[in-house]
C-alpha cells in the first residue's frame, strides 16, 4: 500500500509542474510555435544574460575586466621602458645640429687657389720695349747709388774754415720771385724776411727744399742764413732760395760746385707757365669746333 501512495504523489507532482510550465510559454502547437506569435528564439540565452552586467548590484561584468586588463598593463610600464621613453624625448635636438650643419655651405672654410691667366706671347717689339725699360731703371738705381756715396762723401768732408765776421752774398731766382741770400758763420739759423723758417715756410716740402743745399754739402748747423726775397708765390720763393743758398756755398768753397751742379741747385728753373693766347681757353686750349 504504501508504495501505491507513493507512485500517486509523484504523478500528481509531475502532472502539476507540467501544467505550471504551459501556463508559462502558452499553449504550443505541433510544429513547436507557442500560440502567443513569440518565437522561441526571442528570449536570449542564458549566457547571454550572465555575460550582460546586473541592474542591482551595478558591478562590471567578466568582459570589461578583461577589457581593463590590456590597459592597466599599458600604463604600468617597468622603469626600463620609463628610461628608454625619457632618452627619445632628449633626442630632438639632433636633428637641429644636422640642420645647421646643411646651412654651412661646403668647401666654405677651403682657400681659394688663384689661377694666373694664360699671358700672351710677346711680340719682339714689346720684348725689346721690356728690356729697355729694365736696363734704365738698373741704371737709374746706379745713378742713386752714386748720388748717396757722394753725399755721405761730401757729408764726411770738413767744412771750410770762414773768417769771424765774413759775409758771402748771392742772388737766387725761380719764376718770378727774387731772393737775396746771406751766409755767415754760425750754428744753422735759418731767417726769411726776418721770420723763422717754419713761420715763413709752414709746408715741410718748402723747408726740405730750402735746407737741400746745406745738407748735400755739409754746411747744416755750421752757418746761418739770411735771406730776403720777394715776388712770385710759395713754391717761387722757396726755389729762389735755395738757388741762392747754392750759389753763395761755391763762393765759401768752390770744389762744391761739382755735386751742386750735379743735383741742378745751380741751375735756374726756367720752366714757368705759359700765357694765354687771344682765341684760346688757356695757353693752348682751343674751343671745340662746331660744324654748324
Amino acid at each position: 500500500m504504501d508504495d501505491e501512495q507513493k507512485k500517486d504523489e509523484t504523478t500528481e507532482g509531475q502532472d502539476e509542474t507540467q501544467d505550471q510550465g504551459q501556463g508559462a510559454a502558452g499553449p504550443v502547437s505541433d510544429s513547436g510555435l507557442s500560440l502567443s506569435g513569440e518565437s522561441s528564439e526571442s528570449s536570449p540565452p542564458a549566457a547571454d544574460a550572465e555575460e550582460q552586467p546586473s541592474e542591482e548590484g551595478g558591478e562590471a561584468g567578466p568582459s570589461e575586466e578583461v577589457a581593463e586588463d590590456p590597459v592597466a598593463e599599458e600604463v604600468t610600464a617597468p622603469e626600463g621602458d620609463q628610461e628608454v621613453v625619457e632618452e627619445t624625448e632628449e633626442a630632438p635636438p639632433e636633428p637641429k645640429a644636422k640642420e645647421e650643419k646643411k646651412d654651412v655651405i661646403p668647401g666654405a672654410d677651403l682657400e681659394p687657389i688663384l689661377v694666373e691667366p694664360d699671358k700672351p706671347e710677346l711680340s719682339a717689339e714689346e720684348k725689346a720695349r721690356l728690356e729697355a725699360e729694365e736696363e734704365e731703371k738698373a741704371r737709374r738705381e746706379a745713378e742713386l747709388a752714386a748720388a748717396e756715396e757722394t753725399d755721405s762723401a761730401a757729408a764726411s768732408r770738413a767744412p771750410a774754415k770762414m773768417e769771424k765776421g765774413a759775409r758771402f752774398l748771392a742772388t737766387g731766382k725761380r719764376k718770378s720771385s727774387i731772393a737775396r741770400v746771406t751766409l755767415l758763420p754760425g750754428d744753422g739759423k735759418v731767417e726769411i724776411n726776418k721770420r723763422s723758417l717754419e713761420e715763413f715756410f709752414p709746408r715741410p716740402l718748402h723747408q726740405t727744399m730750402v735746407k737741400q743745399p746745406l745738407a748735400v754739402s755739409g754746411y747744416e748747423g755750421n752757418v746761418d742764413v739770411r735771406v730776403r726775397v720777394h715776388g712770385g708765390g710759395i713754391s717761387g720763393q722757396a726755389g729762389a732760395v735755395r738757388h741762392g743758398i747754392a750759389r753763395a756755398l761755391t763762393e765759401i768753397d768752390s770744389e762744391l760746385r761739382g755735386d751742386l751742379k750735379r743735383r741742378g741747385f745751380l741751375t735756374r728753373d726756367a720752366r714757368v707757365k705759359e700765357r694765354r693766347k687771344a682765341g684760346l681757353k688757356k695757353a693752348r686750349k682751343r674751343p671745340q669746333f662746331s660744324k654748324r
